[in-house]
């Protein structure tokens, strides 16, 4: 059993970082002893983002080769990463992609008799139980399920597509197909490589799938029960603001875009908007959200959505890529130590989800 209501985040990405800021400034509803993060990396280029972090109430891990390092530049490091292993009484890893799963073999698997649980970000499929908040949190099993993995921000956004617009008139039955067009941003504005200067198209690399975005989405309705037929594809385009996704889904009970907005309304972590460009939406996030992130997991445009033929739902959504994420992060780690009432302690996440953007 875990020493102590310790979460330790492990990298200071784009996920990483805002994550650990709203862990850090919820963990008293949440119910948290104390937030640490691991800092693999002595640079000077991140020692403000260190610094801030924290001066916030974060805790600075690092391994024991770095002390130096990181206190030559100004960085008192409060744990060493074995230390703070052995205290956590969740790890979440926030990695590049790859490591997450490295990091399981080489270091988590040796603490699961100390921890509760671990939890991997969206390019780690395999690391656990794929998991999105509000989707599949009935499929978590308490004592079971010690390592999950948050899905991709898009798949979050599929997932929740799928969930209200089909699933909720009818279950999984009503559902006959599902496609989707992740049309992805190249690079965080956090980021300074891997801009792309023209549209880039990507590659079906799954036979029945397409992309990792719908066999993620698969794999998460699939530890309901559901065996849905989903197909998706992706490409970048040039701009570092938001994932927009084109979404064509048919079932079979007919509908109408008056009942189709009614299930959007209903769902608090859908939010709409009569705006028509991601960099319209993302302005608004950066004003309004919790230090620049929509923590919904979707925003739908209202003005296109249509049904065809009573049965074909159409439409374009922005994926608020690591606010999704997040929720779900804070969510998983806030169930693996109070699975008795974490969906009341997460509720201090409300005032940061919009129904209009």
């Amino acid at each position: 059993m875990a020493r102590s209501a310790t979460v330790h985040v492990v990298g200071t990405g784009t996920i990483g970082e805002p994550l650990i800021g709203l862990l850090t400034e919820m963990r008293g509803p949440l119910g948290f002893d104390e937030v640490v993060f691991h800092k693999r990396t002595p640079l000077l280029t991140d020692r403000s983002k260190v610094t801030s972090l924290i001066k916030r109430g974060a805790k600075l891990v690092v391994d024991e080769s770095a002390v130096k390092g990181f206190r030559d530049l100004g960085m008192e490091p409060a744990y060493e990463t074995r230390e703070a292993l052995e205290r956590a009484a969740v790890v979440i890893d926030c990695t590049p992609s790859g490591v997450g799963t490295q990091n399981k073999t080489e270091f988590y698997e040796k603490y699961t008799g100390n921890t509760l649980g671990f939890i991997a970000q969206g390019s780690e499929f395999g690391f656990g139980k794929p998991y999105a908040r509000g989707i599949n949190d009935r499929a978590l099993v308490r004592g079971q399920d010690q390592f999950l993995q948050v899905v991709s921000c898009n798949t979050h956004n599929l997932s929740i597509l799928i969930e209200t617009l089909a699933l909720q008139d009818g279950g999984p039955d009503n559902l006959i197909e599902g496609r989707f067009v992740c049309m992805r941003r190249a690079n965080d504005i956090s980021q300074d490589g891997s801009f792309v200067p023209s549209p880039v198209v990507g590659k079906h690399k799954d036979a029945r799938f397409g992309t990792h975005h719908a066999r993620d989405a698969w794999h998460l309705f699939n530890t309901l029960g559901y065996d849905l037929n989903l197909f998706s594809t992706a490409l970048k385009i040039n701009t570092q603001y938001m994932h927009t996704i084109y979404f064509d889904i048919r079932v079979k009970k007919p509908t109408t875009v008056a009942r189709i907005r009614e299930l959007i309304a209903a769902n608090d972590r859908m939010a709409i908007t009569y705006k028509d460009s991601a960099n319209s939406v993302f302005s608004f996030g950066r004003d309004h959200g919790h230090y620049g992130r929509i923590l919904n997991v979707t925003v739908v445009a209202a003005p296109t959505l249509a049904v065809r033929n009573q049965t074909e739902i159409v439409g374009y959504c922005f994926t608020p890529q690591d606010g999704n994420s997040l929720l779900s992060s804070v969510a998983a780690a806030t169930w693996f130590l109070h699975p008795d009432d974490y969906e009341t302690r997460i509720q201090c996440l409300k005032s940061y989800f919009y129904d209009e953007v």
